[in-house]
């Protein structure tokens, strides 16, 4: 991983003002996201990963000619945690296919859901999560690629901070906490980051649980999110200020602290021009 000094800012996917341009066509997308002037871009395959070798390499050079970092999101129906032995099984030959694109992308990092802890205890529900990351950390090939865990926006879900933080103990080399801050918000209905004291105690938090290179260079998420009693609804953007969390307060901790995470703005549709604003803020302070 090419480390940075300072902040990356990108979108998760293509943004419906680049897709009134090219309709969708991906290798196109490095390119656009620089030329409006960021320096990330999550590859989205939630819904299954869809393009081949060929396609995920052309794309991979040409952000590597944009300057652009990459990260690819694991598709959302892995469960580390499911019930059923043969889902958790399952989930771990979709990780390692994630692994395997990412590396013809030439992303450093991939996001992973953990899975669900409707139907049993929560410690159920880790105890089995564990258990498949264990399987995927005995047989997988991780092509020098992090396996991001990613916290969650429903009350029902695994993906708390800590939740995060206890399965990454399990392999702090390959295993490292993903932080969406508008699920961390969601999922406790709002009022979670009112300053930048509250977002610095998940930095402080990250550092202490895990390793102070990991707080720094944290790879996160971030958007307003509508949210009912049992969390996360939709994801909502900037302008929407009904819901929370502000960027602002994040932004200025990171300037404080000299912190240098990868931010993926994954607001609805204007992702990318969102994910300038924060960019442009952090740049002013």
């Amino acid at each position: 991983m090419i480390l940075s000094d300072k902040p990356r800012f990108g979108p998760g996917g293509n943004s419906e003002a680049f897709n009134a341009i090219y309709k969708g066509k991906t290798l196109l997308a490095p390119k656009w996201v620089a030329d409006i002037g960021l320096d990330a871009y999550e590859y989205e395959a939630g819904q299954g990963i869809a393009a081949g070798p060929e396609m995920l390499s052309a794309i991979g050079k040409e952000a590597a000619k944009a300057g652009i970092y990459l990260s690819f999101h694991a598709p959302y129906f892995i469960s580390l945690s499911s019930v059923e032995a043969q889902k958790r099984l399952n989930s771990v030959e979709y990780i390692q296919r994630s692994l395997d694109a990412a590396a013809y992308l030439g992303a450093d990092t991939i996001v992973v859901h953990t899975g669900s802890a409707g139907k049993i205890s929560r410690e159920q529900a880790m105890a089995y999560a564990a258990e498949t990351l264990s399987i995927l950390l005995e047989t997988a090939e991780f092509h020098g690629i992090k396996v991001g865990l990613e916290t969650m926006g429903k009350k029902n879900q695994l993906g708390t901070l800590d939740e995060v933080l206890r399965l990454c103990k399990l392999d702090k080399t390959r295993l490292v906490p993903v932080v969406d801050f508008g699920h961390l918000n969601a999922r406790d209905c709002g009022g979670v980051f009112n300053n930048a004291d509250d977002y610095k105690r998940v930095f402080d938090a990250i550092a202490r649980e895990h390793s102070d290179q990991a707080a720094r260079y944290l790879h996160c998420h971030f958007s307003r999110i509508e949210y009912t009693d049992g969390g996360e609804k939709r994801h909502k953007n900037f302008e929407d200020r009904e819901w929370g969390p502000d960027f602002e307060p994040l932004m200025e901790v990171l300037a404080k602290e000299k912190l240098a995470p990868t931010i993926i703005c994954e607001s609805a549709g204007n992702q990318a021009h969102d994910a300038l604003a924060m960019k442009e803020y952090y740049n002013s302070l």
